[in-house]
C-alpha cells in the first residue's frame, strides 16, 4: 500500500486549493471515489478494506496533518482535513512552485501559449499534446514525473485559459 502517494495527492490537492482560493485557515474536505483511492494507494479494496486502509493512513499523516478524519457514502471517502493540517501544507508552500506559477498565468489570463511556455520552461520533459475530442484543447504531463505526474487538461476559453488536472489512472478512466 502505497500511503505517501495517498499524502502526497491530498496535499497537493490542499496546496491547489490554497493558491486558488487563499489560505483561511479553516478545515478542509476533499472526496475520493473508491476508484481512485485504489489506484493512489497500489491496492484492489472493496469498501471496508478502504475504511481499514484510511484508519491506517490517518495514523500515518497525523504527525504532519493532525487528526484526519475519513467518512463514506456510496463509495465516495471524504477526507476530512484540520485546521493544523491546512496550516502545515500552507507553512510548506513556497509560492514559487510550478503550480504556482501556473495558477499565477490562469488567474491572469496568460494565452495558451504562455501557459505552454511554463510547461515547457518547467522542463524539456513536458508531453504536450493538442487534443482533438471536444473535451479540452491540450493534454499536458511531465514524462519523468518531475515536478509532478498529473495529466492537465487545458481548454482556451477565449479569453482566457482554464484547466482540471487528474492523476494518471483517472485520467486514463474517463477514456479520453
Amino acid at each position: 500500500m502505497d500511503l505517501p502517494a495517498l499524502e502526497r495527492n491530498l496535499t497537493d490537492i490542499i496546496k491547489e486549493a490554497q493558491l486558488k482560493i487563499g489560505y483561511d485557515g479553516n478545515a478542509a474536505s476533499f472526496n475520493y471515489p473508491l476508484a481512485s483511492l485504489n489506484a493512489l494507494t497500489g491496492e484492489s479494496l472493496d469498501g471496508e478494506g478502504m475504511s481499514a486502509l484510511l484508519r491506517e493512513f490517518c495514523s500515518y499523516v497525523s504527525e504532519r496533518l493532525g487528526k484526519v478524519t475519513f467518512t463514506e457514502r456510496e463509495g465516495i471517502f471524504t477526507l476530512n482535513v484540520p485546521p493544523e493540517g491546512t496550516a502545515y501544507v500552507h507553512e510548506h508552500t513556497d509560492g514559487d512552485e510550478f503550480i504556482a506559477r501556473l495558477i499565477e498565468a490562469v488567474r491572469n489570463h496568460t494565452p495558451m501559449e504562455g501557459i505552454l511556455n511554463i510547461f515547457r520552461a518547467q522542463s524539456d520533459r513536458a508531453h504536450i499534446e493538442e487534443a482533438h475530442n471536444g473535451e479540452f484543447d491540450y493534454l499536458i504531463y511531465f514524462e519523468d514525473g518531475v515536478p509532478d505526474s498529473y495529466r492537465y487538461c487545458l481548454t482556451d476559453e477565449g479569453m482566457h485559459v482554464s484547466y482540471h488536472r487528474f492523476t494518471e489512472a483517472d485520467f486514463e478512466s474517463f477514456g479520453f
